[in-house]
């Protein structure tokens, strides 16, 4: 297994917390990696895909602070230099993105445009 020595994206304490939370729970599939990517789809055109799947063979795998992560090369630019970050507050809770290659975004948080 080849790792990517560059992450093109890069994750907040909050968020790396919360992923090491998620893969500490009981049940979690240890074989999966966690996907960062992008598909067609959202109130602006793209949305982000954040979520644990197992590798294709097209993919990089890169590590970010212990976590170990896969991105489709294709996706890379429209991820490079973004930020992933975690809200854990009352009103607002979940990932949130942080991307410089977006020209636009919507109010849900996870669909831009470039």
């Amino acid at each position: 297994m080849e790792t990517v020595t560059i992450a093109p994206v890069t994750f907040t304490t909050g968020a790396i917390n919360e992923i090491k939370r998620l893969t500490n729970e009981e049940g979690f599939d240890a074989s999966q990696y966690l996907r960062v990517g992008v598909k067609g789809g959202g109130c602006s055109g793209m949305t982000y895909v954040l979520g644990f799947d197992k590798k294709e063979d097209k993919d990089e795998i890169f590590e970010i602070d212990g976590i170990t992560c896969i991105i489709n090369p294709a996706h890379g630019i429209y991820l490079t230099g973004m930020e992933i970050h975690w809200e854990g507050g009352l009103n607002s809770r979940g990932f949130t993105f942080n991307n410089p290659n977006a020209s636009k975004t919507c109010g849900c948080g996870t669909s831009f445009a470039v």
